[in-house]
């Protein structure tokens, strides 16, 4: 035949089922089984099929599936069901967290900016945690009712598909996404018209237009070159997440950055907080500074301030390499119009965000995001002091614990993770409202009412439904690599149900140390190939494609699952993403975790599982250091550091081993005449009481809101107000300090008794000389530590002393502190720039200590 054109046929969805389409283009059927149910009952095959995308789903059905649906009373009732749920979730006046916690704060936009987003496996556009936290975070401002937008990238070839060959290679696939089946839609300004913004690269001006994703009550704002307007090569600037060369990859930054800001400048919105999630949209900052200077005619002093007062960072990355940093050509190359329109030059520019690393001086995104920032935040309590450590040449004179970087440990979107027959046994014995305002209250989860019986047979469902999946997944790669029948049917029936399973799926960057559990290879044999207590290991991940040790981690392990005696009780699970995490996390019995502490910021897959019943096998690093509580899993390991690697490999190995061996298998298989694993029920309990609400991403939603959230808006108006009073104040007070700050000076006094007894105040005595400075722009303080204050973790007291002596310049400051215990009392006095204004006391980065 010779076919002269192609035409696609549609279904016709019926008028009684009419709003399929509708919930197609909003996320909240992802965290809603009723409303993916839907789809599924109407033809499960093909919803399989579709990676569980409605929009495609609805493409592909067969018009005798849907007329049957419309036609049976129970599809339309169950229908009406969702309908009803979804439109009382979506009605303006519903009643939401935000609004009774902050009844006037609907104005107040967050515009939160990440370079990618896991919403769900029908969108892969997100490559591992960063992502999916960030569409956890959205999930839940949704949820809690936040006037919230995303901001980032639509790649039109997404991150990449694994296949792993015959040789246990990762070879990456890429696929253009079609966005016609997808649930996005052309973003519009709001005069209707479809957005398309442009910046100028390097000798041509590259343009993106703009597609929207709804999320429940909040809309994903993402970007896309791929635009006829655009050479070829622009075309495919963001064609995937993190790909190409390093030029590619600013290009990327600067478009998410700069390009992001006008987007939301031509889609009408004024936010009162941005958020960086991560340092690949610092150059939003830059891009807001030249706006201040333009439109407002502030100077470049003035418009920082103004941009710092509401802005957050959130950095992610404990390890110096995985923070973006350019060599300065590169931002030159880039940058050599812009800051002339900043009425700097180019040393002052590249200046402002220079690092030194160890191979070599770089304009650091991090220095940037943290110099354009007025509140900065890690994410787990660890990699808030891990952060303080590696930024505080940026605040010379500044304690470790005072250096202005906090933490807000990351959680998860419970409704997404938590899986159906876990919700539904929850939803029988917890409180009846215990979601409705936020899955964050520890009260409502009256974990203790749950029946062993029933909770055993939950997870026995989903370890049976995850065993399930991996071995369709074994079969399909098996089949792709040419195997014969026999092979294809003994790995098609892998993994035993009955067999202790651990699970460990995450990115596969070296750190992680996926392969530990090798180290001692004939160790681990003998535990695999116990007849009486078997065990197994189910692995999943994605290494970065250019990470060749990364790689060569997921090929050991294939190796391994390729030997005799490990064949069928150690499995790859290859193209990780969210739908195979749902299966592990749910379906194996310990989720194993063993990265080289402190390198692990967080993680939030552990928390996944704890949500589920599944017990943390874990290093202490991330959330876990904080979150394990001795009777809700198992540590690997110390917390504390080693000499060198090896060591510490060597440490945690045997922790690994010897845990495993005398406690988790023993506690496993030790069964009651029912056969259910009474110890083993108690550590799941334990795990869902202390991992599901502390580590909801509602609480952690909340706390930004509350830390961070609240005080940028009110900060960022205080900035604004008056023609921008405060800014300008700030700007000229901080160049006044900062010009004689070099002749200010301090003197500690130190007259009085080496010894005192408990309860016997001592006397703290400093001059000072000002060097022209008002005495109200500085504080002279006291700062003491010791153990027999109480103190943990290096905490520091801080008092400040008052002026008792001397006028103009020379001063003397005075003041008293009280030992509260016995012990050692370490003491030092600093003097330091103070302004009311300031949103952190040492963001100036002055400081000067007596001698």
């Amino acid at each position: 035949m010779n076919i002269i054109r192609t035409v696609t046929v549609l279904p016709r969805i019926p008028k009684a089922i009419g709003r399929l389409n509708e919930f197609a283009y909003n996320l909240w059927w992802s965290w809603e089984t009723p409303a993916q149910d839907l789809y599924a009952t109407i033809d499960a095959e093909l919803w399989e099929s579709v990676n569980h995308n409605p929009v495609k789903f609805l493409h592909r059905v067969r018009q005798a599936a849907l007329d049957a649906a419309a036609a049976d009373a129970g599809y339309r009732e169950r229908y009406a069901a969702v309908l009803a749920a979804f439109d009382a979730y979506m009605h303006p006046d519903a009643p939401t967290w935000y609004k009774d916690a902050y009844p006037n704060g609907g104005d107040n936009i967050i515009a939160y900016f990440s370079a990618e987003f896991g919403l769900h496996e029908a969108l892969p556009i997100y490559s591992g945690g960063l992502g999916v936290l960030s569409g956890d975070h959205c999930k839940s401002a949704s949820d809690l009712g936040l006037p919230f937008i995303g901001i980032g990238f639509l790649y039109p070839q997404g991150y990449f598909t694994q296949r792993i060959d015959d040789n246990g290679v990762q070879q990456a696939e890429y696929e253009k996404i079609a966005f016609a089946e997808v649930p996005a839609t052309p973003a519009l300004d709001p005069q209707g018209n479809e957005v398309l913004i442009s910046v100028d690269l390097p000798g041509r001006t590259v343009y993106a237009k703009v597609w929207r994703i709804q999320v429940g009550r909040i809309p994903i704002y993402l970007m896309d070159t791929d635009v006829e307007r655009n050479a070829p090569p622009d075309r495919d600037l963001s064609a995937r997440l993190y790909g190409g060369d390093r030029e590619m990859r600013i290009s990327q930054e600067f478009v998410l950055g700069i390009g992001g800001a006008r987007a939301v400048r031509a889609l009408g919105y004024e936010p009162s907080v941005w958020h960086m999630n991560e340092g690949h949209s610092a150059f939003l900052g830059l891009e807001r500074i030249r706006e201040y200077m333009q439109s407002e005619r502030l100077a470049l002093t003035e418009a920082i301030e103004a941009v710092r007062a509401n802005t957050l960072f959130t950095t992610h990355t404990p390890v110096p390499a995985g923070n973006d940093a350019f060599d300065f050509a590169l931002v030159e190359k880039f940058f050599w119009q812009f800051w002339t329109q900043l009425g700097i030059t180019r040393d002052e520019f590249i200046a402002f965000a220079r690092q030194q690393l160890p191979w070599g001086p770089q304009y650091s995104m991090t220095v940037l995001a943290l110099r354009l920032s007025g509140y900065a935040n890690g994410v787990s309590k660890l990699h808030g002091t891990v952060s303080r450590a590696m930024w505080s040449f940026l605040y010379p004179g500044t304690p470790l614990p005072e250096v202005p970087i906090g933490h807000i440990t990351n959680g998860v979107h419970t409704k997404t993770w938590l899986q159906p027959e876990l919700r539904t046994l929850y939803a029988q014995w917890f409180a009846p409202d215990w979601g409705d305002k936020g899955f964050d209250q520890p009260e409502r989860w009256t974990v203790d009412k749950l029946p062993a019986a029933a909770l055993w047979e939950a997870h026995s469902i989903r370890k049976q439904k995850m065993v399930q999946n991996a071995r369709k997944r074994a079969r399909i790669q098996a089949l792709r690599h040419g195997e014969g029948p026999r092979f294809v049917a003994d790995i098609a029936s892998a993994l035993n149900p009955d067999a202790l399973t651990l699970g460990f799926a995450r990115r596969f960057a070296t750190y992680k140390r996926a392969t530990l559990i090798f180290r001692d290879v004939e160790r681990i044999r003998r535990i695999l190939n116990n007849p009486e207590r078997p065990v197994q290991l189910v692995f999943s991940g994605k290494a970065h494609p250019a990470d060749e040790p990364g790689k060569s981690f997921i090929q050991h392990i294939y190796e391994m699952s390729m030997e005799p005696d490990f064949f069928g009780k150690i499995l790859f699970v290859e193209d990780y993403d969210m739908n195979v995490a749902r299966h592990l996390v749910s379906g194996v019995d310990v989720w194993l975790n063993n990265p080289r502490r402190p390198l692990e910021a967080s993680g939030t897959s552990g928390e996944k599982a704890g949500v589920n019943g599944i017990p943390n096998f874990s290093a202490l690093d991330g959330w876990w250091e904080e979150g394990f509580d001795g009777e809700n899993g198992w540590a690997i390991g110390e917390a504390r550091a080693y000499k060198d690697e090896a060591t510490q490999d060597e440490a945690d190995a045997l922790s690994l081993y010897a845990t495993l061996e005398e406690v988790i298998i023993p506690l496993f298989f030790d069964r009651d005449a029912d056969g259910i694993p009474q110890g083993w029920i108690e550590r799941m309990r334990r795990s869902i009481a202390s991992i599901g609400p502390r580590y909801s991403m509602d609480r952690q939603v909340k706390d930004y809101v509350n830390c961070y959230y609240a005080v940028a808006a009110a900060n960022g108006a205080r900035a604004r107000s008056n023609n921008y009073a405060a800014a300008r104040e700030l700007a000229a007070w901080k160049q006044q300090v900062a010009s004689r700050w070099a002749g200010v000076t301090i003197e500690a006094m130190t007259d009085g008794p080496a010894q005192v007894s408990v309860g016997e105040p001592v006397t703290v005595e400093s001059r000072v000389n000002l060097n022209g400075l008002s005495p109200e722009s500085v504080a002279v303080e006291a700062v003491y530590s010791g153990a027999g204050n109480g103190d943990e973790d290096g905490a520091l007291h801080v008092q400040q002393l008052i002026a008792s002596a001397g006028a103009g310049d020379v001063r003397t400051y005075t003041g008293q502190i009280e030992a509260i215990d016995s012990g050692r009392f370490d003491l030092g006095v600093r003097i330091r720039p103070q302004h009311e204004v300031m949103l952190h006391p040492f963001e100036t980065g002055l400081c000067t200590w007596a001698a």
